[in-house]
């Protein structure tokens, strides 16, 4: 059963299609890799998903709601959790104040007591429970993609988009990094995931949707649509190819 389909998704900033005719759909419980080079339109199609930008053409259905005319705290309410290329904390708050700010964009709000109790949790769990009371604006650029990813598990989503998550982690974090995600998909999440670490591409995605210059250039099956001599020749370009 598709949790998430794709129709004919467009959007143009002036002269420039960033993402045109994009057509994919996405199964509970799977974890699907959108993937692409730099300027391909990864992240403007997950800023579609996720409402932070409204589509010029094309349907966004997640679990039988149509969403692309939606604001983005009704999306996270019907489920859909995020992390950002560009890493985005409440600097002000302490740790476990920015995951209790997700709990109030669920259906069912967390507050006082319950809500600290259930952000200790989660920041244990992405292994920042021992900073729970430090500023988020005096966290690593590392520790902060851990409390992104805290503060959207916060919302109990059933889709979860993560944007370069991975991204700069050394191998040992990278391998913790990988083992959080397949622990998520073993307990129900629907994963989709923007990444260019191709190790953790290949551990984590049953699937994957390519895209360049807007369009879809392929998909399928994980090693298969990565040994594509176009998807190559996307990546690395003619003479690398």
């Amino acid at each position: 059963m598709s949790m998430l389909k794709i129709k004919g998704l467009q959007k143009s900033f002036g002269g420039l299609r960033a993402v045109d005719g994009l057509d994919f759909e996405v199964s509970r419980g799977e974890v699907v890799g959108l993937l692409g080079p730099n300027g391909s339109g990864k992240t403007t199609a997950m800023n579609l998903i996720s409402g932070a930008l409204r589509p010029n053409a094309g349907e966004i259905i997640f679990d039988s709601h149509r969403i692309d005319c939606l604001p983005p705290h009704r999306i996270a309410r019907l489920g859909v959790a995020r992390t950002f290329q560009l890493v985005k904390v409440l600097g002000s708050m302490s740790c476990s104040e920015n995951v209790q700010a997700g709990m109030a964009f669920r259906p069912q709000h967390a507050f006082g007591a319950a809500a600290r109790e259930e952000a200790l949790m989660l920041l244990e769990r992405v292994g920042l429970r021992h900073r729970a009371h430090v500023a988020a604006s005096d966290l690593t650029y590392i520790d902060q993609k851990r409390l992104e990813l805290a503060r959207a598990l916060a919302l109990r989503p059933q889709l979860l988009l993560l944007d370069e998550w991975l991204a700069g982690l050394n191998p040992s974090e990278l391998r913790e990094g990988i083992a959080l995600i397949l622990d998520l998909r073993a307990q129900g999440l629907t994963v989709v995931l923007v990444e260019h670490v191709m190790d953790a591409v290949r551990a984590l995605c049953d699937r994957c949707i390519v895209m360049s210059a807007g369009i879809k250039l392929a998909e399928g099956k994980t090693n298969a649509v990565l040994a594509r001599e176009d998807v190559i020749t996307a990546y690395l370009g003619v003479d690398h190819a």
